[in-house]
């Protein structure tokens, strides 16, 4: 089995935010070009995901044979009821949300308000035995300042947006701690994990937003999105993000993942021509500097096996 150290595990997360942060603009086209409803989007791209890795554990398992990977081993007392909690919370509540406040306001308010989150996972982790580091709160309250500045002037919020965004900030959150619980069990593998999680989630989000919102209707564009954000930075990505949460403490993962804060701009000036000026680079280099010191140690990287 392979090994990963935890240096390795943290650019791997940042891999991961950064196909996740490219999400960001990928949805956004993907409402521009078609009458499609969050929830139900959100929903079609965790379906379509949970079915391309269902095929992968299945294709691994007849390589294989019985292995942990095996679905048939899992006890609902034991295993399967943490999986699905994680699956309401990750995915459910958490990318339901974000898809409702990516459509109902600009994406620089609800990144401000993700600001917080490595907030609320310090205080959080006492409750998980992962107590945050004098370097965990220096680092997230320079990320926090680092918002603050960039996001300074009309952010255009909404009603609904900012309550969604609150309610993604919070689910993050938790999250981001259950993540972490799970996963640093080891009991089954990345891909089990993310199997049985985000097929919990994609469910809730079809139900409800196929109810609330009707059937989906999708244009060649958005079907294209569609794909690529479920294989690459759904099924690939998350697994690789539960791959992360064995190797890292939840306040170290959340603050990487907050650097999607500083991300999420620079993209949006890349490929959407959107400019920078003197506070929005101020702040995004204190967000930046934030994230090194959270994610920085003077110890020796500890070595992990993925399962």
């Amino acid at each position: 089995m392979a090994q990963i150290s935890q240096l390795q595990a943290r650019f791997l997360a940042l891999a991961v935010t950064i196909l996740w942060s490219s999400s960001w603009v990928l949805i956004r086209v993907g409402f521009e070009d078609t009458d499609l409803q969050p929830l139900t989007f959100a929903g079609l791209r965790y379906a379509l995901a949970a079915t391309i890795l269902g095929g992968w554990v299945a294709a691994m398992q007849r390589a294989k044979g019985a292995s942990k990977l095996s679905l048939k081993s899992l006890r609902w007392r034991q295993s399967m009821l943490p999986l699905v909690g994680l699956g309401v919370v990750q995915y459910a509540a958490t990318q339901g949300s974000q898809f409702v406040a990516i459509e109902s306001q600009p994406a620089a308010t609800t990144s401000l308000l993700l600001a917080a989150t490595p907030m609320l996972v310090a205080f959080g982790g006492v409750f998980v035995g992962e107590p945050p580091r004098q370097r965990h709160f220096v680092g997230a309250g320079l990320a926090v300042i680092g918002a603050a500045i960039y996001f300074t002037g009309e952010l255009g919020a909404t009603t609904l947006g900012m309550i969604a965004a609150i309610i993604t900030v919070l689910s993050n959150a938790g999250s981001a701690l259950v993540g972490r619980v799970v996963n640093r069990q080891r009991t089954w593998s990345a891909r089990t994990v993310t199997l049985v999680s985000m097929s919990t989630g994609a469910m809730i989000l079809l139900v409800v937003g196929i109810s609330l919102e009707g059937p989906p209707r999708l244009s060649v564009t958005a079907a294209m999105i569609l794909v690529w954000l479920a294989a690459v930075n759904t099924a690939a990505a998350f697994t690789w993000w539960n791959v992360v949460l064995r190797e890292l403490p939840a306040m170290e993962v959340v603050t990487i993942q907050n650097t999607m804060g500083i991300q999420i701009p620079l993209l949006g000036w890349l490929f959407l021509n959107e400019p920078l000026g003197p506070a929005e680079i101020c702040g995004l280099t204190l967000a930046a500097l934030g994230a090194w010191i959270a994610t920085s140690s003077t110890n020796h990287p500890r070595r992990g096996r993925l399962h």
